[in-house]
């Protein structure tokens, strides 16, 4: 369906981004509808500058970013709305032109939450996390079927990646009796496949360290416990505007970290965390407090007191959860005032942001 009113001019108009065909619906400063047509990508940029400037919403999506930037280049203003968000707009059937107009409808609510638009430069950054994590995925089931195969004739490798040199080893061994020379000539390509991943996540952590290096916002994050340069490059490249968190629990709440609640009545019933917003952030905090709960016994630890009295009542997977959500609040802190964290033992973790 195509319609075009020249009536009005349009003040807001919803993108649906797709590959090929984009669908547009724009409305008039009364809410009228005045533009409902689909266009296609080579032409979108040049539809959308006939308009007069007018407010702009997308999803938040994998192009929504470059599109946002186009865009604003051409004198528009951009928001992206994050996916889940639009859903409640969405009227009757789904298509296109309804999932147009409900992100219309969306960008113009006074209390709707948007995604900041990432500049090239943090793209590209966040670009090298997932290529990384791609590869430590494949790494990881690589790993898993050497061990696999090699169980079935009783030689049984230890897990984790630090065992990959004797795991290796093993396969390599030519008096090993266990294995048939038909079996090391079979393993043999994943072995090459795996040094080959291994030298390419090498290279990404290596550019990643150059850019966290680079970036004083990233150095000062990984003062915190927990935090290394991939989680401090990840947080900063991700998270373009901190203010647009009210508070530190706003933020753990976005990151999902926070119990999900059934309420009703004035009864709080909480459950698991909610596991919303960027699952390759939550990951990282959580595995940064599970480094940090293994090494609370060490001393030393900023959190060792809290966290001690924590695991005597709760197991330890909930409190590594309960870690991560205070180091998430913690990095806000941080991203808003500034400073550096100070490693103070018998300090409650809330007020050990040491403001520059």
């Amino acid at each position: 369906m195509e319609k075009s009113t020249a009536n009005g001019a349009v003040v807001t108009l919803g993108i649906d981004l797709a590959k090929n065909v984009f669908q547009l619906h724009g409305v008039d400063a009364a809410g009228k509808v005045v533009l409902q047509r689909a266009v296609r990508r080579k032409d979108l940029l040049a539809v959308v500058g006939r308009l007069q400037k007018c407010l702009i919403g997308m999803e938040a999506c994998a192009t929504s970013h470059f599109w946002a930037r186009c865009f604003t280049e051409i004198g528009h203003e951009v928001r992206l709305i994050p996916p889940a968000y639009v859903k409640a707009y969405v009227r009757r059937q789904k298509n296109d032109a309804a999932d147009a107009a409900a992100i219309c409808e969306a960008v113009s609510r006074p209390s709707m939450r948007f995604v900041p638009i990432k500049s090239r430069e943090q793209q590209a950054l966040l670009l090298l996390h997932r290529g990384r994590e791609l590869l430590v995925g494949q790494r990881v089931g690589l790993i898993n079927a050497l061990r696999g195969h090699l169980a079935e004739f009783g030689a049984v490798a230890a897990q984790g990646v630090r065992h990959l040199p004797g795991l290796l080893a093993l396969i390599e061994d030519p008096d090993d009796p266990r294995l048939p020379v038909a079996v090391r000539a079979a393993l043999a390509p994943l072995m090459i496949q795996l040094r080959s991943i291994e030298a390419a996540i090498a290279d990404f952590d290596r550019q990643i360290l150059t850019a966290h290096r680079a970036d004083a916002a990233s150095r000062r994050l990984a003062t915190i416990p927990g935090i290394g340069p991939v989680t401090a490059s990840a947080l900063t490249a991700s998270i373009t505007d901190p203010s647009m968190f009210a508070s530190g629990r706003d933020f753990a709440a976005f990151l999902g970290l926070v119990p999900r609640q059934s309420s009703s009545g004035g009864k709080e019933r909480l459950g698991r965390i909610s596991k919303m917003g960027d699952r390759y952030l939550r990951k990282l905090l959580v595995v940064g407090a599970t480094a940090v709960l293994r090494h609370v016994k060490d001393g030393g630890a900023a959190s060792k007191l809290w966290a001690q009295g924590l695991l005597a009542k709760k197991s330890f997977k909930v409190v590594a959860v309960a870690l991560a959500n205070k180091t998430a609040r913690i990095v806000w802190a941080l991203l808003m005032r500034g400073g550096v964290y100070r490693n103070e033992a018998r300090t409650p973790m809330a007020r050990q942001v040491q403001v520059a």
